[in-house]
C-alpha cells in the first residue's frame, strides 16, 4: 500500500503561481509512473500532467501547456507540479496519482485545493 500526500495547495491572484508536491510513503517510489489529476466542481476528473517512472517522458493537457511543469526527485520519494500563470479556470482540487505500469495497481492522494480568484 502506497500511501500519497499532497501539500502546496491555496488561494492565488490570476497570473500568480502555485508548487504542488506529493510525497510518497513507501520507498518502491521510483517504479511508480506519476500523474497529477484535477477536478473542478461539477467536473469530471482530468489528467494534468504525467511522468513516467524514470523522469522522462512529461506529457501535459493542452490547457496547462507552456505554464505547468511537472518533475520528481526518487531521492525524496516526492512528485511536484508548478503551476504559473494562473487562470481561474485552473481552480479545482488537484489529486496525485501513483501507477505501476504496465500493471492495474494505482493510488491516490486525498487531494489538495487550489483556487485561482482576484
Amino acid at each position: 500500500q502506497v500511501q500519497l500526500v499532497e501539500s502546496g495547495g491555496g488561494s492565488v491572484r490570476p497570473g500568480g503561481s502555485l508548487r504542488l508536491s506529493c510525497e510518497a510513503s513507501d520507498r518502491t517510489f521510483g517504479n511508480y509512473d506519476m500523474a497529477w489529476f484535477r477536478q473542478a466542481p461539477g467536473q469530471g476528473r482530468e489528467t494534468v500532467a504525467h511522468i513516467r517512472a524514470n523522469g522522462e517522458g512529461a506529457v501535459y493537457a493542452d490547457s496547462v501547456k507552456g505554464r505547468f511543469t511537472i518533475s520528481r526527485d526518487n531521492t525524496k520519494k516526492t512528485v511536484y507540479l508548478q503551476m504559473n500563470s494562473l487562470k481561474p479556470e485552473d481552480t479545482a482540487v488537484y489529486y496525485c496519482n501513483a501507477h505501476l505500469a504496465p500493471t492495474p495497481r494505482e493510488y491516490w492522494g486525498q487531494g489538495t485545493q487550489v483556487t485561482v480568484s482576484s
